[in-house]
């Protein structure tokens, strides 16, 4: 795995990839504080998996897929297991009722879905289709409106971000983008012709949260793994004091209704 893609990772921060058991979905490069303890985490991993602190079994696996340790003793901190930068951190849901398994949590196809028949759904009145007829029945000729070919009102120049919306940031400052409170650090500062006229802030992004990799239509602005990178008008942009946040942190301890 190249380790270049964890040069940016803070001190006392760790990218590891978490699989579990009943689940298809990974997720990967997620960022855990290595001052966390295990139980700490194995609440946090019930929070965002659905398996109870009691029935789950963490394991940090080797590129192999050998164990490399055992995530077993709750007053541990995280860093006391030697953990890597892109290690897989696999969890096991030892529950035999769990709702998660057999695919429970993902597999649609066990949802028993709502079905209505055509003159059921023709009796009814506040449809779609009962809004057509009644239009048609007073108009034969009668079409939806649609907002093709509307032309967008022009953008005057006065209004777009100029080099006064940035001129209190600089590349590497610290910063934070709206909309999502995503973190991240300053990486380009200026126009760019390939978008839209105005000033723009290039951004990398903590977490995979953007929609590039610094580059726009074959220009390249900055270097970043895919999905880290972002350009964002200035207004959208704080920057500051913003350390990296921890990717549960947002989840309640009382929260066991969402998974």
């Amino acid at each position: 795995m190249d380790g270049q893609q964890y040069d940016n990772v803070p001190e006392g921060v760790v990218c590891l990839l978490i699989t579990h058991s009943n689940l298809k979905l990974q997720m990967v490069d997620i960022r855990l504080d290595l001052h966390g303890t295990i139980g700490e985490l194995r609440h946090k991993l019930y929070q965002h998996t659905g398996t109870k602190p009691d029935a789950m079994e963490m394991l940090v696996m080797r590129s192999d897929g050998s164990v490399y340790a055992r995530l077993d003793e709750d007053h541990r901190m995280l860093g006391f297991y030697s953990v890597e930068n892109g290690m897989r951190l696999h969890v096991v849901d030892k529950d035999p009722y769990s709702l998660s398994k057999g695919g429970g949590l993902e597999d649609v196809s066990l949802v028993q879905k709502y079905e209505i028949s055509e003159e059921d759904y023709n009796k009814r009145d506040k449809t779609v289709r009962a809004y057509k007829r009644e239009q048609l029945a007073k108009d034969p000729n009668w079409k939806p409106k649609t907002m093709m070919n509307v032309a967008r009102p022009a953008v005057d120049p006065a209004t777009l971000p100029g080099p006064e919306t940035v001129a209190d940031m600089k590349v590497g400052d610290r910063c934070e983008v709206q909309p999502g409170g995503r973190r991240g650090q300053v990486q380009y500062l200026g126009e760019i012709p390939e978008i839209a006229p105005g000033y723009w802030v290039g951004v990398q992004f903590d977490e995979p949260v953007g929609k590039g990799n610094g580059s726009v239509k074959g220009a390249t602005y900055f270097k970043c793994e895919q999905k880290y990178g972002g350009f964002v008008r200035p207004p959208n942009v704080a920057v500051g004091d913003f350390p990296v946040l921890d990717p549960f942190a947002d989840l309640s301890d009382d929260d066991d209704d969402e998974l």
